[in-house]
């Protein structure tokens, strides 16, 4: 089955409209339904062990329960357009000028693909999910400190980059749906990267392993052999001691790494690694924000003219931390590909 079609059914159920249930309770058939199409992601033939439901069921029962708080906390869409910039703090905030709301449009393959599909030609609207990264940085900037302009003060910049729109929808319902389709993808891909990974350490250390047992043997060769007939022969047993202490540990290393790759059983564990751990991979949270007209941060305290601002970050592992904000594209507000070409040209220049 193509990744494009798993998980819609139990991404429809928690990251629909409403998603049903109460916070601590996941319905058997949604667990049901959610663990056969993690093995058809990860690998089919687990479905040939013997009890493989309920041996992966309690972790996914567990990212479920995650997912449904992360589906309720979900922030409501917002018009995306450059006439709604200068009215929307937030959107204000999210772009520097009015001009790139249009530009961030005008990037989105996913949205212009949205609205070129013949099934959508009559849509004015698409609803879309905006995700971009949060850089904070301290610079020496004027300021007004008690009542006299100063320009030596250490003040904070916020600024937000790498723009990108995706899972362009014809309503909220089925961009919230394809959204949490790409929340569970990631996390199938997680496993697999886990399994891939260890499949490239095996080699890795196989490698290794190889090239510590070659060194060993030249070493015997070399122990008490003929070119020592000139005298002067250096003493190797303290090398020969040591390699065999680091191929023994890389040996056991790569017994080790086989063996998590050679059963389905072991991929069951990858798969409750992750499952069991939902928060360690995907999280949300909200971020207070209080910030002036320049991008500058503003003190809670300050009587400075300032807007206040709950941003929404999801966390993805590995680091991976953007803002996103749904919202409302206008098929109107979308750029022509040329006028983006030549908008690019023109920056380069």
């Amino acid at each position: 089955m193509p990744f494009a079609t798993l998980f819609s059914n139990v991404a429809a159920k928690l990251f629909g409209a409403a998603p049903v249930g109460a916070a601590d309770t996941v319905e058997p058939e949604l667990i049901k339904i959610a663990v056969e199409e993690i093995v058809n992601a990860v690998d089919p033939r687990l479905c040939m062990i013997s009890g493989y439901h309920g041996k992966i069921a309690p972790a996914v029962a567990r990212t479920i329960t995650h997912l449904r708080t992360i589906a309720r906390d979900l922030p409501a869409p917002i018009a995306l357009s450059g006439s709604a910039w200068g009215a929307d703090p937030l959107l204000n905030a999210l772009f520097a000028t009015a001009d790139d709301v249009p530009a961030a449009l005008g990037r989105s393959d996913e949205l212009r693909t949205f609205f070129q599909h013949p099934s959508n030609a009559a849509a004015t609207e698409a609803y879309a999910l905006l995700g971009m990264l949060r850089t904070e940085r301290k610079v020496m900037a004027p300021a007004i400190i008690d009542g006299a302009l100063r320009h030596d003060v250490v003040q904070t910049t916020v600024a937000f980059s790498g723009h990108r729109l995706i899972a362009p929808a014809a309503d909220l319902v089925a961009c919230r749906r394809e959204v949490g389709i790409r929340i569970f993808r990631r996390l199938a891909a997680l496993v697999l990267e886990r399994i891939t990974g260890l499949g490239e350490r095996a080699v890795e250390l196989e490698q290794r392993k190889a090239l510590l047992g070659a060194r060993l043997r030249l070493l015997h060769l070399r122990r008490n052999g003929i070119q020592n007939i000139a005298g002067g022969a250096r003493d190797e047993s303290a090398e020969i001691a040591s390699i065999e202490q680091e191929l023994k540990a890389t040996v056991d290393d790569y017994v080790e790494a086989k063996a998590s790759l050679a059963t389905l059983a072991a991929r069951i564990d990858h798969i409750n690694a992750i499952f069991n751990a939902p928060a360690e991979y995907v999280s949300l949270g909200r971020a207070a924000l209080r910030v002036d007209k320049m991008g500058f941060k503003v003190a809670a305290d300050s009587s400075e003219t300032a807007q206040d601002l709950t941003l929404s970050e999801l966390s993805l592992g590995s680091g991976l931390r953007a803002v996103i904000a749904f919202v409302i594209c206008q098929r109107g507000e979308l750029p022509s590909r040329d006028s983006q070409l030549a908008r690019a040209a023109k920056e380069l220049l």
